[in-house]
């Protein structure tokens, strides 16, 4: 299964998004809104960065820092590791364990696509596995699938 599937499969595949120039607050409010992990940091139509709830525990409220005060692109992560759209998910899967990351923007020839959470993830292998499973089920007792 390779990522474009998993995009194109998600229920809402909407960018989140936020300027390096704007509050952690006003990223935490759209996040809160949006029920999301993390958002994307765009500038001037390109990716710069990602913000998620691990920046905010470790760089803000650790740091004893104010959310209404601090600007995104003092705490965003800016090394930003991406996917494009033709790998495989076995690839994504094994960027997000070694990286140690929830969130993978997918990026295509430098255009934003969308962004891929864990439990995108997940449930992308739970829905395949099922398939499968019915597909097997139906060859075994002779049913047409």
């Amino acid at each position: 299964m390779k990522i474009s599937q998993i995009l194109q499969g998600k229920a809402i595949n909407a960018l989140y998004t936020v300027s390096s120039d704007q509050t952690v607050l006003d990223a935490l409010k759209l996040m809160a809104e949006k029920n999301i992990g993390a958002v994307l940091v765009v500038d001037a139509g390109q990716l710069t960065g990602i913000f998620s709830e691990r920046d905010y525990a470790r760089k803000v409220i650790l740091k004893d820092r104010s959310s209404g005060d601090t600007r995104i692109g003092e705490v965003m992560t800016s090394q930003v590791i991406t996917i494009e759209p033709d790998q495989r998910i076995e690839e994504c899967m094994v960027i997000m364990s070694d990286k140690h990351i929830r969130h993978l923007p997918v990026v295509k020839q430098g255009d934003l696509l969308g962004i891929i959470s864990i439990n995108d993830v997940v449930s992308a292998i739970i829905r395949d596995q099922k398939t499968r499973i019915d597909s097997l089920e139906s060859y075994i007792s002779g049913s047409p699938y």
